[in-house]
């Protein structure tokens, strides 16, 4: 069978990103993302998380103090556009785009703050860094900012970055889909 789109992002991260590097997971949701990432980025790495719900921070930190990786990792509860103050190259950018799960589905990523956030991040991949970001656009604002997203993808420079999109085009219900973008080399 073919991998789900979350796990070819994780492949196409996990043979980019290497120990010790700084890495952002934009959307921290339950904390899986940011979990992968820490693990992948070992003691010497860290790990920016940002989420603007409470209820996502606290079920972070509670995975990630089981897994015994919470001192790799900086929570900030925050909109994903705050990546805009960030400054340091990074290895890798994970999106998850929507809501969260098991939480208020009216609360979701919107259009125009995840552009800006993109935008941002693009700025701080290092050549050969990668961001993924996974869409799920079944729900009201979803397809908007699916539409957004993948038109500001489409626009990106083909000199300086590649874009992946990877979707199972025969799914009911609008399968969530991953688009990547690797910085080229400098």
């Amino acid at each position: 069978m073919f991998p789900n789109v979350l796990e070819v992002a994780r492949a196409l991260i996990k043979e980019r990103v290497r120990a010790g590097e700084t890495v952002i997971d934009a959307t921290m949701g339950n904390g899986n993302d940011t979990l992968f990432l820490a693990q992948l980025v070992q003691e010497s790495g860290r790990v920016i998380a940002f989420d603007i719900q409470p209820l996502a921070m606290e079920k972070t930190k509670e995975r990630l103090v089981r897994e015994g990786v919470a001192d790799r990792v900086e929570m900030r509860l925050v909109s994903h556009e705050e990546i805009q103050s960030l400054q340091e190259r990074v290895g890798a950018i994970m999106f998850n785009l929507g809501y969260l799960p098991g939480g208020d589905k009216e609360i979701t990523t919107q259009a125009a703050s995840t552009i800006r956030a993109i935008e941002s991040g693009l700025k701080l991949l290092r050549p050969g860094g990668i961001m993924t970001v996974m869409i799920y656009w079944g729900h009201s604002a979803g397809q908007v900012e699916k539409d957004a997203v993948e038109s500001f993808c489409q626009m990106l420079s083909q000199m300086d970055y590649l874009v992946l999109k990877y979707q199972y085009i025969n799914q009911q219900n609008q399968a969530p889909f991953l688009l990547a973008v690797e910085r080229r080399g400098e």
